[in-house]
């Protein structure tokens, strides 16, 4: 049996120990739902978190996406190996127009090459989706479809323009029919105007300063919009437990479709989590030998994780109102799966103990600028180390209100390729490699991207 209070009094310890605002955890194993409730939704307010509160979920939307993409499927409508120009005609990808090799399971799988973090607001209205898609005409693309992973959530807008395509409406309108009002979730929202109807959190940064911004723009919704509380989520969740069925006994996706979205189908490059995998919307992991699925979501000073055990029936989510929760997911979760599993999560990347500079030759050739859509990364040598400056750029620049940001790049090992960093000293390590595409094209990998050295 889950013991609710002892979950409730660890949230609160790490939460308070992290700086976490407001969060809820939500457990359910066995047949039992926990969720716990910590600190305040808005610091401004001082209003509380409750078990019902609302948090932005992010790109755990894109499960959802992928979710109605596989109904789509098993309706014949559509097919992994359509493509976006058989889906959506006129439509164009880039300079080039790759829209007749990226298909639908290149999306799915973060392998289609497409810029992905634009972030354009094409307004409020229920054409927001297709205005958005209208304008990756002048997208770039960074790789060939296929040959790579590299995280893309403008791939997720566009299969949620095929969706609105085939069922003749919105995608906010396709998720009501299709998910949230069988599930009856009646706490899950895509809209500000209905967040506002709730108890709903409010992003923070700099420990506890409200952001300015509530939530992306609309055009983005399909990749990450959806507004929950923990016990919707779960729910959901389970819907992917339980083979495809609701919990009112309703199948909403065949278990073979379910299946599907759990096989591995494409290596994930991240050097601290050996293993790792997309599979159609999933991210694959193993902990302790076990395989784990999930998804993580960050918006605008929110983020929320959420993993499950499928062959354990387990499923657990963290919800926090604030883009700094790193360790306390990373303590809660392995507290958690530890207790009702036996495994913890494979241990941050750290630094190597190593006499730095890495051999010198293999760090000057990092030097340049690596640069795409949103972000910029100036890397050079000084003072005997290689560093970095991030810069975020363009419409994301304008949402998170972030300034350039110089950061060392510590080596992991004596490689030359594998480097660690970190903002600030709480704060877990972030793996960061170096590369070169099939065409000896050199690139940065951080945060699941891959980004081009362009001088």
């Amino acid at each position: 049996m889950l013991n609710a209070a002892n979950w409730t009094a660890r949230l609160r310890e790490l939460a308070s120990q992290a700086g976490v605002p407001g969060a809820t955890l939500g457990i359910w194993s066995d047949g039992q739902e926990v969720v716990a409730a910590h600190g305040m939704l808005n610091c401004a307010t001082g209003v509380p978190v409750t078990d019902d509160s609302l948090f932005q979920i992010g790109s755990i939307t894109k499960i959802w996406t992928a979710t109605m993409i596989m109904q789509l499927v098993e309706e014949g409508l559509v097919s992994l190996d359509t493509t976006v120009a058989e889906a959506l005609p006129g439509i164009r990808l880039g300079a080039a127009d790759a829209g007749g090799q990226v298909t639908i399971q290149h999306l799915l799988t973060h392998t289609s090459g497409i810029d992905g973090d634009i972030f354009t607001d094409t307004g409020r209205g229920d054409d927001c989706v297709q205005r958005y898609v209208s304008e990756l005409a002048r997208a770039s693309s960074t790789f060939p479809a296929g040959t790579a992973y590299s995280y893309c959530n403008s791939g997720f807008v566009l299969l949620g323009r095929i969706i609105e395509v085939l069922d003749g409406r919105s995608w906010d309108e396709s998720l009501r029919d299709r998910l949230t009002g069988p599930l009856a979730l009646t706490q899950t929202v895509t809209l500000p105007e209905e967040a506002i109807l709730h108890r709903a959190a409010v992003g923070h940064h700099d420990g506890n300063v409200p952001v300015q911004t509530w939530g992306l723009p609309r055009s983005v919704g399909p990749a990450g919009l959806i507004t929950a509380t923990a016990s919707d989520l779960l729910t959901f969740a389970r819907l992917h437990l339980d083979g495809g069925i609701a919990p009112h006994g309703k199948r909403l996706l065949s278990e073979d479709s379910v299946s599907a979205m759990q096989q591995p189908r494409a290596a994930i490059p991240e050097f601290a989590s050996p293993g790792a995998a997309i599979g159609l919307g999933w991210r694959l992991g193993y902990w302790g030998g076990r395989a784990i699925l999930g998804h993580d979501g960050d918006t605008v000073g929110q983020s929320a994780y959420l993993r499950m055990a499928p062959e354990a029936q387990l499923a657990v989510c963290l919800l926090t109102n604030t883009a700094e929760s790193e360790s306390l997911f990373r303590g809660l979760f392995d507290e958690v799966f530890g207790s009702l599993l036996g495994v913890t999560m494979p241990a941050a990347a750290q630094p190597a103990q190593l006499a730095y500079p890495a051999p010198a030759p293999s760090v000057l050739q990092h030097a340049g600028r690596y640069e795409r859509t949103s972000r910029r990364f100036d890397v050079s040598v000084r003072d005997g180390q290689l560093r970095m400056v991030l810069t975020t750029t363009g419409k994301l620049a304008d949402l998170i209100d972030s300034e350039p940001e110089e950061l060392i790049l510590h080596p992991a090992d004596a490689s030359g390729r594998r480097f660690v960093l970190r903002s600030y000293e709480e704060e877990p390590w972030v793996p960061l490699s170096f590369g070169q595409l099939a065409d000896r094209t050199p690139y940065l990998y951080l945060g699941g991207r891959v980004t081009l050295r362009v001088g």
